[in-house]
């Protein structure tokens, strides 16, 4: 599975552990919805480090297409619910 990081670039991630990332996704969104902002950083910075440990980054110049789409480390509560509307960019 490849993972974009926005601001990062693109990470090949075994399907093996997409159930643990799958987690946290969801940890993710529920802190989004309960506007639990402390715990949104938490888990994205949780979410990121997976992918990172779990994955091998690809090249620069590489230009894959991603399965999953994650927010830069820094992005907002704000910034990544305007990525889920329809027009987003992360798929449901």
């Amino acid at each position: 599975m490849i993972v974009r990081i926005m601001g990062e670039g693109q990470v090949e991630v075994d399907p093996s552990h997409f159930t643990e990332l799958d987690k946290l996704d969801d940890e993710l969104l529920a802190e989004m919805e309960n506007g639990d902002e402390d715990g949104f950083r938490r888990t994205l910075a949780a979410l990121l480090d997976a992918v990172h440990h779990y994955g091998t980054p690809l090249p620069d110049d590489s230009l894959e297409p991603s399965e999953l789409i994650l927010p830069a480390r820094d992005a907002s509560l704000e910034e990544v619910r305007a990525m889920l509307t329809d027009d987003g960019l992360i798929p449901g």
